[in-house]
């Protein structure tokens, strides 16, 4: 683990994983610390992550300021990440809630960006929704799977309010390709990797930004920018993974059969294959 500090002071953690270029990898969550994204399925042997742990989380120094949790405020953190390490330009990465923070990095320092990697993003910041009909019914796709029943009737809860840990886990199966050990392992460390409170300060008033203005940028944008998901992923689902691979001037979609949330999980193969064959 090494540390830095931002631009306010905050001592900021981050955590080094295997060999080559650099690529700076911030994840979502929102408000989960980075070592959910483990060696990204053994992406590690090729590239050298460099895993920050957001604000508030992980091995990071909880803000003085708690609105410094907001998204388009973390972005700054990536900067000066990257301005510390010297990577100019830089290949970044964004794992879901995080693709807010990534979108806008775009959007704000564009120079900066060599290749930009969103897996499973979150596109709210470019005005990218998804309805809640289509997110359910993407769900009852799963309708013939043995924990089905008992996951929907969690995430039911959870949408009326019944934000708790058990509720997560149980309705957590929704997020991968298949409920195996190994994924019900990764889920249950949500609990203990998850701060409330940078969880809660990501969405407060202000946190999309300018949507209009940051996708009128991704339509210049000089660098490459890869979009990376499950089929059976409910949030995002593929459709709006190709309308977001669209709005970038250089933009591809790669959408993973039989994956979900976590596709370096689910098809740790397809993953890296995808993933090397974009970063080159």
């Amino acid at each position: 683990m090494s540390t830095f500090a931002s631009y306010d002071g905050t001592r900021l953690a981050y955590h080094e994983l295997g060999d080559g270029p650099a690529l700076l990898c911030v994840p979502g969550g929102p408000g989960r610390a980075s070592a959910y994204l483990g060696d990204l399925g053994g992406l590690s042997a090729y590239r050298r992550l460099i895993l920050l742990d957001n604000r508030g989380t992980g091995d990071s120094d909880v803000p003085a300021d708690p609105a410094t949790y907001r998204c388009d405020r973390l972005v700054e953190d990536v900067e000066a990440l990257r301005a510390h390490l010297d990577l100019d330009p830089v290949d970044l990465l964004g794992h879901s809630g995080s693709g807010g923070i990534c979108l806008q990095y775009a959007a704000r320092y564009p120079d900066r960006l060599r290749s930009l990697v969103l897996v499973a993003p979150s596109a709210q910041t470019v005005g990218l929704d998804l309805p809640d009909d289509e997110w359910l019914d993407a769900m009852r796709r799963r309708s013939g799977e043995s924990w089905y029943a008992e996951a929907y009737a969690a995430m039911e809860r959870l949408m009326a309010g019944d934000v708790t840990a058990e509720n997560r886990f149980a309705a957590s199966p929704f997020a991968y390709g298949r409920w195996t050990e190994v994924a019900a392992t990764h889920a249950a460390s949500d609990a203990s990797q998850r701060s409330a409170a940078a969880s809660a300060g990501f969405r407060a008033e202000g946190w999309l930004g300018d949507p209009q203005r940051t996708r009128a940028v991704l339509g210049s944008l000089a660098a490459p920018a890869l979009v990376l998901g499950g089929d059976l992923d409910p949030a995002p689902p593929a459709r709006l993974l190709r309308e977001l691979a669209a709005l970038f001037r250089d933009g591809r979609a790669v959408i993973l059969p039989d994956s979900g949330h976590f596709p370096w999980l689910d098809d740790p193969a397809g993953f890296v294959a995808a993933v090397r064959a974009f970063l080159g």
